[in-house]
């Protein structure tokens, strides 16, 4: 395949961005219908504020993946128009997770602006705003593939990977303590795992290659299931490099995240408690989970002793390599080229 994966993320992402006022106006319009012209107004503020200002990557993941299984000539004008509005599914859902997210941990920034619940003081209010996202997310899926053969399997897909992705988030909550001080020995790397598969490795590459792949006529259930497998993969390496990247990237791209003084279950905690001496472990237990500066400078200190950018380089390798021969070792139900390709735009990402 010669479509270049960097050539289809700016202009597909072009694409998306031209077709954002369309969705924005279909979803304002279903509220319009019910004759409530207040919250159809509240409702374009919600959108512009809090979807489409992000990297898209989980769009672009359902787009890529369509035009990888659907040969150019082929490509309808229909079903072209379709997968962009798939991808602001996708997008949506990505958004209402987020407002939710941030509510629960209590963050204060999101993509360098306040995060919602903070916008002019919205708070609690925020949980609606973010169901009305996910609704709105549905009223598309009907809209617009409701006479569709996939339409049930794509409805599934939704309802599973939110089924999924709340239970990560619970499992979430409860290992940071509900927002108190966590128990350093709840954070396993098995714990970890499962956090991270069900929190966002199946929302970020499963739902949108997978919802793609129904629009594109995939039916073969082993299909699906070695594609969930790499796909699995993929999101547990981005999560990992996700919390590398919030302690070692430059400030300018990590300065949102508080992942120490919210005492999160992150990789680099992990892997520092299997390492850390016995005075080392008294440092995170006495500072991890705080949000005083000073202490956060502790952990982040220790983190650099314990030499974790280097084991962590190590394991985005080592990584990288078994993935590779994982895609290598597929059958040839979808072209492998489309997995090489999210790989390599996951490896070594800076942000």
């Amino acid at each position: 395949m010669t479509y270049s994966t960097q050539t289809m993320w700016l202009e597909e992402g072009e694409k998306m961005m031209a077709m954002w006022p369309d969705v924005v106006r279909d979803i304002k319009e279903s509220i319009t219908d019910l004759d409530i012209l207040d919250v159809s107004k509240w409702m374009e503020k919600v959108l512009n504020y809090n979807v489409p200002n992000g990297k898209k990557m989980r769009g672009l993941i359902s787009i890529y993946t369509y035009k990888s299984l659907v040969p150019n000539e082929q490509l309808l004008e229909d079903d072209v128009r379709r997968i962009h509005i798939l991808a602001w599914c996708v997008e949506l859902m990505q958004a209402y997770f987020i407002i939710v997210d941030d509510i629960q941990d209590r963050s204060l920034l999101r993509r360098g602006q306040p995060c919602w619940y903070r916008y002019n003081d919205i708070g609690l209010g925020a949980i609606n705003d973010g169901l009305i996202l996910m609704s709105a997310m549905f009223y598309l899926i009907q809209k617009y593939f409701k006479e569709k053969e996939y339409y049930v399997n794509l409805l599934e897909t939704f309802q599973n990977i939110i089924w999924k992705t709340v239970i990560g988030q619970s499992l979430d909550l409860i290992s940071t303590n509900f927002g108190k001080k966590p128990n350093l020995n709840l954070f396993t790397m098995d714990r970890y795992n499962s956090l991270i598969k069900y929190k966002t490795a199946y929302y970020s590459f499963l739902l949108p290659a997978t919802a793609a792949m129904h629009m594109a006529g995939i039916k073969d259930p082993e299909i699906f299931r070695q594609a969930e497998t790499i796909l699995l993969e993929m999101g547990h390496l981005f999560q990992v490099q996700d919390d590398y990247l919030s302690c070692f990237a430059d400030s300018e791209i990590c300065k949102d995240n508080t992942d120490i003084q919210e005492g999160k279950c992150t990789w680099l905690v992990v892997v520092a408690l299997q390492r850390a001496t016995p005075e080392q472990r008294k440092i995170l237990e006495e500072c991890y989970g705080v949000s005083e500066p000073e202490k956060v400078n502790r952990v982040k200190q220790l983190f650099t002793d314990l030499d974790l950018p280097n084991i962590y380089s190590i394991y985005e390798e080592e990584t990288y390599n078994l993935l590779n021969v994982h895609i290598q070792q597929m059958s040839p139900g979808l072209p492998h080229s489309l997995f090489f390709n999210l790989l390599d735009r996951v490896y070594h990402r800076k942000s």
